[in-house]
């Protein structure tokens, strides 16, 4: 197989590297018209619409919500339909992903200056979430776990999960890790009507005050274009790792690292930076010895292909400002002394240190959220936590004395900006 091999002493290594990391995962002009219609029409006609798309794009029959609504029962049915071992593994996850979060959690503070004035923050939990998950074909029920746990730490009253069943076909992992982490209520839709209903509200569908989790290209142009309705997580590109390794590891173990972001889709990017060039050619051929081993080895084909990559860097400092440079979504540090290294990267979604911290525990049950930046927002953004469902609100409360002293500096800057209401209100609580 063909695989970009690139050295940073070649002469346009820089630019050929942000020619492989662009992504332009933007919406045509038919995508962007035809979810602005779903929107306008679930916004204008709430549940006719909503089940007008899902009869239509998800081949239903469903004559009324109450039968896209999936009982808490149905939910707690899946749980014994699993096999003993799956079961064990979702709560197994949930409970690590869980313990973690808790940690995250923050809590309401304030102090008291001398005078008597009180400043601090409120933080409290958002009221509804709408959570979407794919469905048919991608079905993750770890997606289930990573955004809803967060939210039910932080508090959040109420869950409204959204989750399509193309042809009636369900996934029966999804509804157990819903029942699992105790997803409030389920519906059966999807696409962009699912993300209008959760922003807007119908007679039968709740408005929440945030939509997370992942989708295709309608349901990430959907969350966009409601932004500002209602809070999103974030718009995700295609999955990506990198590897940092410094030529010690099981060169096949490299290649599978690769290959389990390159079977998500065939825009993910998997990319290995070396120091040790021997290494990097071990690594070339324990992908062509393992490639036909997978099952999805066309998708892996061409994505590692289109956008992956074999760099070779002079030594682990450059590695480090390559990496740094590209900003990945997952950084596995496959290398002797993985901590120091890790105080050195400035820029990842979420960084898997040593030689036996594959990517793929990550993904399941290490207990950090999966939900990461893509597509170099890690150099901006965070992963998915618990803060994300939090909101926090600033106190302030003067004493009188302390609305006589800021009052003097209020009304100095307020007339200062012509704003003489500001100014005045300011100094009638000024101390004569």
């Amino acid at each position: 197989m063909t695989i970009k091999r690139l050295d940073s002493s070649q002469a346009g290594f820089w630019d050929t590297l942000e020619q492989l990391l662009a992504w332009e995962g933007v919406s045509d002009d038919q995508v962007n018209t035809t979810v602005r219609e779903i929107l306008h029409n679930v916004r204008q006609r709430g549940d006719a619409a909503v089940l007008e798309y899902t009869n239509r794009f998800d081949r239903m029959q469903a004559q009324t919500m109450a039968q896209l609504e999936i009982p808490a029962a149905r939910l707690e049915q899946a749980l014994t339909k699993i096999s003993a071992e799956q079961r064990q593994a979702l709560e197994f996850s949930a409970a690590r992903v869980r313990a973690y979060h808790a940690h995250q959690k923050q809590e309401s503070w304030s102090y008291t200056e001398a005078d008597g004035t009180l400043l601090g923050q409120q933080v409290t939990p958002l009221d509804r979430v709408g959570l979407y998950v794919p469905g048919g074909k991608a079905a993750y029920p770890s997606s289930v776990l990573m955004n809803a746990i967060p939210a039910k730490v932080a508090g959040v009253q109420e869950l409204i999960m959204v989750v399509p069943t193309p042809d009636g076909v369900v996934n029966e992992l999804v509804f157990a890790a819903a029942a699992v982490v105790g997803v409030d209520r389920v519906f059966a839709i999807g696409g962009a009507q699912a993300v209008a209903a959760l922003a807007y509200g119908t007679e039968s569908v709740p408005r929440v005050d945030k939509v997370v989790g992942p989708g295709n290209i309608y349901v990430a142009t959907a969350k966009g274009m409601v932004y500002g309705t209602v809070g999103i997580d974030m718009i995700a590109g295609p999955s990506e790792i990198l590897v940092v390794c410094d030529g010690q590891t099981d060169p096949d173990w490299i290649a599978m690292d690769l290959f389990s972001q390159a079977e998500h889709d065939e825009d993910a990017q998997s990319i290995l930076v070396s120091p040790d060039a021997a290494f990097v050619d071990a690594v070339a051929a324990s992908i062509d010895k393992l490639l036909p081993t997978m099952e999805r080895n066309g998708i892996i084909t061409t994505s590692i292909t289109a956008r992956g990559a074999l760099i070779k860097v002079r030594d682990m400092e450059e590695a480090v400002t390559v990496a740094n440079y590209i900003a990945p979504e997952h950084l596995e540090l496959s290398v002797a002394d993985p901590l120091t290294l890790s105080k050195q990267i400035k820029h990842a979604g979420a960084i898997f240190m040593g030689r036996y911290t594959a990517e793929a525990l990550g993904d399941y049950c290490a207990g950090p959220n999966h939900v990461l930046p893509t597509s170099r927002t890690a150099r901006f953004s965070s992963p998915l936590g618990v803060y994300d469902f939090q909101k926090r609100s600033s106190l302030i409360m003067c004493s009188a004395d302390g609305a006589s002293e800021l009052g003097k500096t209020a009304s100095c800057l307020a007339r200062g900006e012509g704003l003489t209401a500001h100014a005045r209100s300011a100094e009638y609580r000024i101390k004569g």
